[in-house]
């Protein structure tokens, strides 16, 4: 016996106010109810000083944070596959992810 699937249709809109934009910069804060996202850029203002810019907070249910999880992996491993690896530290240098 199979059980019969219904396809689901989904009709994607940008809200007015979309914008798309760069972030080097990912901070990532965690709570009972939810995963909340920082996005920024990086500047190395000096040898010895960075600057951060934070211009996007996102919030994400517990349930959404581990799908976006399997998204990445898979979307990293299709990339690395195509590409090659993904070195954390480029050059030797520590790396600004946070």
């Amino acid at each position: 016996m199979s059980i019969p699937t219904q396809q689901t249709r989904v009709h994607l809109e940008n809200a007015s106010d979309y914008r798309e934009a760069y972030a080097n910069s990912v901070q990532v804060r965690g709570s009972l109810w939810d995963f909340f996202l920082v996005f920024g850029t990086v500047q190395q203002t000096a040898p010895d000083s960075v600057s951060i810019r934070n211009f996007q907070g996102v919030y994400l249910s517990p349930q959404q944070a581990k799908a976006l999880l399997n998204l990445l992996q898979q979307n990293v491993s299709q990339y690395e596959t195509a590409f090659g690896e993904i070195k954390l530290e480029p050059q030797g240098q520590a790396s600004l992810i946070q």
